[in-house]
């Protein structure tokens, strides 16, 4: 029994012992497995993901390079105007002048690719030195204009205006001119053909150089309305003047002078004369403004008014008939406006040039006095022959 028992016992530990020697075996082998796997994940990394990396990288430069890096050659901002006669080949050849190679070469891939050529769009582009070819394509394809700093020019005639507008813009001046000089069109915006150029204030404003017409108009419109504010609006009132006739007084006063710190003092000097009312004034006195004359018979260059010019049959010959003429003679200053809705208090009817060609005005309250002055400059223009 006891033998068994040794035998039994001699079994089991030698079972025991093989057992943690299979075991160790095994975290040999696993250990050995493990260190192989490791090592070709390593040449896997060396031979293939490194490379596909490196390969990224690359075509990631030359995508950057291409379609990111700037695309103009230029250190600052160029502008190009795109309009309805262009075709892809003629915006090409506007880009060309100031285009890198590798910006003009990603820029007519992507025109391939997105059909921009049968999505041409008109306006005014900026392209500056950081922009890529991708970002000028954007803007032009989807139509993301750079606005104009538009200056309305104080002009005197209405095909004088769409001319000057017409060089800045896109739109066509005799379109411009048709629309302004349409009886239809100006009662729209509540004006007629006469005093449609009080329509615009001479100040700059941003507009899109492919905006349309009655666009620009509605436009010039609601900054009419923004300049005449409560304030201006109640000075006008309490002159007894509405905005259109303000403006027209405005714009004898500026061609008048071009003296600003004059023109209060020649704007109380006119508005005394539209409001004086006696017997031999009934119906206030004639404003007999010389610039008048001159935009009744359109000869703006002329430097003295003879009486042979008075006799003109014209709504705005100040010299027949009293009161203010049926509309601007141009567009006024805005200096000019704020002059008459600030005029000068005083007691005088008439004003001549003076006689050392300063720009301004010797001012009378009196006929005799007003010859007085008027001589004194007859004979000052008579001594340098200026007829």
């Amino acid at each position: 029994m006891v033998e068994k028992i040794e035998k039994y016992t001699f079994f089991t530990h030698f079972l025991l012992i093989n057992v943690r020697k299979i075991d160790y075996l095994k975290k040999r082998c696993n250990f050995a497995a493990d260190f192989q796997m490791k090592n070709m994940k390593k040449e896997l990394k060396k031979k293939y993901l490194l490379p596909a990396l490196a390969c990224v990288a690359v075509v990631t430069g030359i995508i950057y390079y291409y379609f990111f890096e700037g695309f103009s050659t230029k250190d600052k901002t160029e502008y190009v105007c795109i309009d309805n006669n262009d075709n892809i080949d003629s915006v090409y050849s506007k880009l060309s002048p100031f285009a890198s190679k590798h910006g003009m070469c990603a820029f007519r891939t992507l025109t391939r690719h997105m059909q921009y050529a049968d999505k041409i769009r008109t306006g005014r582009y900026a392209i500056t030195p950081r922009d890529g070819a991708f970002s000028v394509f954007r803007h032009m394809r989807n139509g993301q204009q750079a606005p104009v700093s538009l200056t309305i020019p104080s002009v005197r005639t209405m095909d004088k205006l769409a001319g000057e507008i017409s060089k800045r813009l896109l739109m066509d001046s005799t379109t411009l001119y048709r629309a302004l000089t349409d009886e239809a069109t100006c009662q729209k915006l509540g004006y007629d053909t006469a005093t449609i150029a009080c329509l615009f204030i001479p100040n700059t404003y941003d507009v899109y150089w492919n905006i349309p017409v009655d666009k620009f108009l509605e436009k010039m419109q609601k900054e009419n309305n923004r300049f005449w504010n409560p304030t201006r609006s109640q000075k006008a009132s309490q002159l007894g003047l509405t905005h259109n006739e303000v403006i027209t007084l405005a714009s004898i006063v500026d061609e008048e002078t071009a003296n600003d710190n004059e023109k209060p003092m020649i704007a109380g000097m006119y508005y005394n004369r539209l409001k004086l009312r006696n017997a031999e004034y009934p119906k206030g006195m004639p404003l007999q403004a010389d610039p008048t004359i001159k935009f009744a018979w359109k000869r703006f260059e002329l430097k003295r008014i003879y009486n042979n010019l008075l006799s003109i049959k014209s709504p705005y010959n100040t010299y027949k008939n009293p009161g203010l003429p049926p509309g601007p003679i141009r567009i006024p200053s805005i200096a000019g406006i704020d002059a008459v809705l600030n005029r000068i208090h005083h007691n005088y009817l008439y004003m001549c040039a003076k006689e050392d060609f300063s720009g301004t005005h010797n001012f009378a309250e009196t006929y005799k006095e007003h010859m007085e002055n008027a001589a004194k400059y007859a004979k000052a223009l008579n001594e340098r022959g200026i007829k």
